[in-house]
């Protein structure tokens, strides 16, 4: 993401960014940037009909820059494309004052953006880490099994399936044996060509090779078979990158059951992915111990905080970054206080966990939110009998 123009006075948020999408990482910070009443302003295109004197019509496609004040937004992870829904907000020849409209963002368009409620701690967070050019591929991984290969891209923020690669294979038990052999050298020959178009062989991040039996390490050693057969230096400079591990399918879930394993841990141990899986580890394992150092659900959460159990020391607030595109200005404003509560006047860390990950889903079912103490508290969900605010129900500290 560029920034073009920025004006947002410190003291109290208000003003507008403009920014400047560069590639399909930058639609999901805008997806979650861009919330209900915010106002947007982008380059739209609008299907005009005139009428003639005659009483005959004619259409044409105009481009306008249009202002609308946001409805609602939908993004499609896949094809990173974001639409935002809105009432236009300023009329002009061609729209109406109160018209619907949805824009559809695009890279390499200019936006503007400003905040209804002004640009708070978790937005401003947030609209850094986009502009933040260093913060792109964390690693790839290929979950694969015969004749099917997921490609997928691993960000800080989500997980990515770029391409999938499918080829027919003959059975292994065939009379013609050969023919399975050229097969899966065919398959494999093309999920390679079609992984190097996505990877970067200058700046390369760790390729995860993941499958069921011993396709993947099958698949490693075509990789190094061609980078020496080519003599490809790039390629060969790229093989210490590679690691592979075990799944039950070569299906995209499978992924999580790789990405659990020790081996790969301990080598990914430096990415912000495997460093939040670690975190939610030891999430799980004080809840299922039920001595009182970890707590989820909204209520008891917010209750350690105003304990001042999650503060300097250790102390950790995981929340979802679904909780902050709530529509409900209320429900947002009451989740970013209690994150500037944490960091700001506790001095706690505060880790806000990508939805789009496995570790953010996995927070999901906790209720999107999460904390590890500084000190022991016991019988949260006791202290009154008034009902919780994430649908969860009382004595959450526990894992069924």
């Amino acid at each position: 993401m560029r920034l073009i123009k920025q004006s947002i006075l410190q003291r109290d948020g208000s003003g507008s960014a403009t920014l400047l999408p560069e590639d399909p990482e930058d639609m999901w910070h805008l997806y979650n940037l861009i919330r209900p009443n915010d106002l947007l302003r982008a380059s739209a295109i609008r299907r005009i009909t005139n009428e003639t004197a005659t009483g005959s019509t004619a259409s044409r496609r105009v481009t306008l820059n249009l202002l609308i004040r946001v409805k609602s937004t939908d993004f499609d992870a896949q094809a990173s494309q974001l639409h935002v829904s809105g009432q236009v907000a300023e009329e002009n020849q061609y729209v109406k004052l109160g018209g619907h409209h949805t824009l559809d963002l695009e890279l390499h368009r200019n936006l503007t953006l400003e905040k209804a409620e002004g640009w708070d701690s978790v937005a401003l967070g947030i609209l850094q880490d986009a502009l933040d050019q260093t913060k792109k591929a964390e690693m790839f991984a290929v979950v694969m099994q015969e004749g099917l290969a997921n490609i997928c891209l691993i960000t800080e923020h989500q997980t990515v399936l770029k391409t999938t690669v499918e080829t027919k294979m003959p059975g292994k038990r065939s009379n013609l044996r050969g023919e399975h052999d050229k097969a899966q050298e065919k398959f494999f020959r093309t999920t390679l060509d079609t992984l190097l178009r996505q990877i970067d062989l200058s700046d390369p991040k760790p390729l995860l090779l993941v499958s069921p039996g011993f396709t993947a390490s099958s698949f490693q050693a075509f990789i190094k078979q061609t980078a020496t057969q080519a003599n490809d230096k790039p390629l060969r400079n790229f093989l210490p990158q590679i690691l592979t591990a075990h799944a039950s399918s070569g299906h995209l879930h499978s992924l999580n059951e790789a990405l659990a394993s020790q081996a790969v841990k301990a080598r990914l141990k430096d990415t912000k992915y495997m460093r939040e899986t670690a975190l939610m580890d030891k999430l799980m394992e004080l809840i299922r111990k039920d001595d009182g150092r970890a707590w989820y659900g909204h209520r008891e959460v917010t209750k350690a905080v105003e304990k001042g159990a999650v503060g300097r020391g250790g102390g950790v607030l995981l929340i979802s970054n679904a909780l902050f595109r709530s529509h409900d200005m209320d429900t947002r404003r009451k989740w970013v206080g209690l994150v500037d509560k944490v960091r700001d006047v506790e001095g706690g860390e505060v880790r806000i966990f990508s939805s789009e990950h496995e570790s953010g889903k996995r927070l999901e079912g906790l209720g999107n939110v999460a904390a590890i103490l500084t000190f022991p508290l016991l019988n949260l969900e006791e202290d009154d009998d008034e009902g919780g605010g994430g649908g969860l129900e009382k004595g959450t500290n526990g894992v069924n």
